[in-house]
C-alpha cells in the first residue's frame, strides 16, 4: 500500500460521486490515517474503495485490512491520546469523526479490517427525515 496512492485515489473517486471540498478532504484524511496505521501497525495491507448509491445517494465505502498483530483493546485504542507507536494518538478516534459511518474488526494475532462510509450531503436516513 502507497499513502500518496491510496489519498489521490480516494480523492479523484470522492470527487467524480460529487463530495465537496471539505467533504473530499476528511474523506481523504481518515483514509491517510487508517492506510498509515495498516502500515505502521499492520504491517501493511490493502484498501478497498467501493462506491454507493442508495437511491439518490451516494457514498464511499474504504476497507482498508491488513494480517498483522491486531489490535488487544479496540476501545481503548480510539480513545484520544492513546497511542502505540509514539504519535499523538488521534489516529483511529480522528478518522472516526471525519466519516459518517465507521466499523473495526480486530483479533489478536489475527489481523485489523476498517470500514469506513462517507456520504454526499450527510446520511441518507437523515436527509430523508429532513423532508
Amino acid at each position: 500500500m502507497d499513502l500518496a496512492w491510496v489519498r489521490q485515489h480516494v480523492r479523484q473517486a470522492a470527487a467524480e460521486l460529487g463530495f465537496g471540498l471539505v467533504d473530499q478532504t476528511k474523506l481523504v484524511t481518515a483514509a491517510s490515517e487508517l492506510a498509515r496505521n495498516t502500515l505502521v501497525h499492520g504491517g501493511g495491507g490493502q484498501v478497498e474503495c467501493t462506491p454507493l448509491e442508495i437511491g439518490r445517494s451516494r457514498g464511499l465505502r474504504l476497507t482498508f485490512s491488513d494480517e498483522g498483530p491486531g489490535i488487544a483493546d479496540i476501545e481503548q485504542a480510539l480513545r484520544d491520546g492513546y497511542t502505540s507507536g509514539g504519535g499523538l494518538g488521534l489516529g483511529l478516534g480522528g478518522a472516526r469523526r471525519l466519516v459518517h459511518e465507521f466499523s473495526i474488526d480486530s483479533r489478536p494475532r489475527a489481523g485489523t479490517s476498517v470500514t469506513v462510509i462517507c456520504w454526499v450531503g450527510g446520511l441518507p436516513h437523515a436527509r430523508e427525515e429532513r423532508r
